[in-house]
């Protein structure tokens, strides 16, 4: 473990081999962290987390990370991340999973094996991502949703508690549902974005006639190039198409 005489980690905290700790971190008790594993600066680990144990793959190995047996790709969290008791995050196989910075993990959130989660996303208490899922930037996504693995969550989405999000989720929209169905744009998203109303109309009208907006606004080009690069599968169907 290196960094760690600038951390706070609790005396029952387990901390293994290959484990790099950022200043200020703290870790939580029974918390285990386990490498390959690095955690930016001020992240807060609470207790009874469990962050780096093996993918959950049949074919692969499941390594002793605490014995400082290191088989995988590890995990990556941004500075200034929190993620709160009982979360559980798991190694990559194919690439690190990484969550963000400044990123809120409530509790009981289940990030599965080489998820990408983007900065400032909030998921909210007892969220579980399948493996390989992807989520933009200052994406929101409410308790208990459960988000199928390979699923793509553009930047700024908002997904409702609940929700079973089996289909990618377009930048800014607003969607819950079981299945998850698209409800409009996150407005108040676009709003902090620093988009203009007119903006928030014409792309609530697109999503509402099954299309990608013909163009964005300059502020939003980068959310849209994104996901475009993202190459989400199984774009979401807006339900006001589908009555």
């Amino acid at each position: 473990m290196r960094g760690a005489t600038l951390a706070q980690v609790h005396p029952t905290a387990v901390v293994g081999d290959g484990v790099e700790l950022g200043e200020r971190v703290t870790i939580g008790p029974n918390a285990v962290v386990l490498g390959p594993c690095r955690i930016g600066d001020d992240c807060w680990i609470g207790p009874g987390c469990v962050i780096g144990t093996p993918p959950e793959i049949s074919s692969l190995p499941h390594n002793r990370a605490w014995d400082g047996e290191l088989a995988h790709l590890g995990v990556e969290i941004g500075a200034r991340t929190v993620v709160r008791e009982l979360s559980t995050i798991h190694q990559g196989s194919h690439r690190p999973t990484r969550i963000g910075s400044d990123c809120w993990l409530l509790n009981r959130v289940y990030v599965a094996h080489d998820g990408q989660v983007g900065d400032q996303v909030t998921v909210s208490a007892g969220v579980s991502m399948g493996g390989h899922v992807v989520v933009g930037d200052r994406v929101n996504i409410g308790m208990n949703a459960v988000v199928h693995q390979r699923r793509v969550i553009g930047p700024g989405a908002m997904v409702g508690m609940g929700a079973a999000v089996t289909r990618d989720v377009p930048p800014f929209a607003k969607a819950f549902g079981t299945p998850v169905r698209l409800r409009g744009v996150n407005a108040v998203g676009m709003v902090r974005a620093g988009v203009g109303e007119d903006a928030v109309r014409a792309l609530d009208a697109a999503y509402a006639e099954l299309r990608m907006p013909e163009s964005v606004p300059a502020n939003l080009a980068d959310a849209f190039a994104w996901w475009a690069a993202a190459e989400p599968a199984r774009p979401l169907v807006p339900v006001a198409a589908r009555a």
